[in-house]
């Protein structure tokens, strides 16, 4: 995927999140947005995945603009993956049925249908033994990787994770971080936004440091762990690259 995000500003309550922000990639299959809390991280993914509009600003993937009204902002929506640090699993459905529903109420598919596109990537990724279960009755991590499974089955053109270990225990976030690492090796292409400093270094294509409302220094992975320029960023990498 190419990026291309272009002066974007974002406003909530009158506080300025994005303050001109412009953040211009190669052609990567893993982006990962690195930085302080608060820095403007899940602002960005937000924009990029559709579910917010720029107050100023475009973004573009693969030369073509994100679309600002909400009829194609829905259809760019049904066309990307998003997981949230929070799961958003429906708690009175099974993790089955969570997988089901966007593909048989979203995507149109009939449920025969649906339940063969899921059932491969259940054995794959270790959780078929899981699928009758509730969200209550699943581990962080087993509720974490159902949710970036229902954003997978959805054969979606790119993924976006906002910070998908950060509730986890350290055993949860190590089963989390083995899947999103497969999924780059099938070739899935994702934005990650994530405060684990030594994993975004083995899994990022391009890093991007976002503080302030802006980025701060972007490039490959090894560019900016190991040879970056900035102060900011390379204060900040000593205190959490550890």
């Amino acid at each position: 995927m190419l990026l291309d995000a272009r002066d974007l500003v974002q406003r909530f309550d009158g506080t300025t999140v994005l303050d001109g922000l412009s953040l211009a990639t190669g052609d990567v299959q893993a982006l990962v947005l690195i930085g302080p809390s608060g820095g403007g991280k899940t602002t960005l993914l937000r924009i990029l995945a559709g579910l917010d509009v720029p107050a100023a600003g475009g973004v573009s993937f693969d030369g073509v603009p994100l679309p600002r009204d909400e009829a194609a902002l829905r259809d760019y929506r049904r066309s990307v993956g998003t997981v949230f640090q929070a799961y958003n699993l429906f708690p009175h459905l099974s993790a089955l049925d969570n997988l089901l529903l966007p593909l048989v109420h979203v995507h149109g598919l009939s449920p025969a249908a649906a339940r063969d596109r899921v059932r491969e990537p259940l054995e794959r990724f270790q959780l078929a033994a899981h699928a009758h279960k509730r969200p209550a009755e699943l581990s962080g991590g087993q509720k974490q990787r159902i949710a970036i499974l229902r954003a997978l089955v959805v054969r979606p053109r790119r993924l976006f994770l906002d910070e998908p270990t950060s509730a986890l225990d350290p055993e949860m976030r190590g089963e989390v971080l083995a899947m999103i690492r497969e999924l780059k090796e099938t070739g899935v292409e994702f934005v990650l936004v994530t405060h684990e400093m030594a994993f975004a270094r083995r899994i990022a294509d391009e890093v991007a440091f976002v503080g302030d409302g802006r980025v701060l220094a972007a490039g490959p992975a090894a560019e900016i762990f190991d040879h970056c320029q900035s102060p900011r960023v390379r204060d900040f990498l000593s205190r959490t690259l550890i």
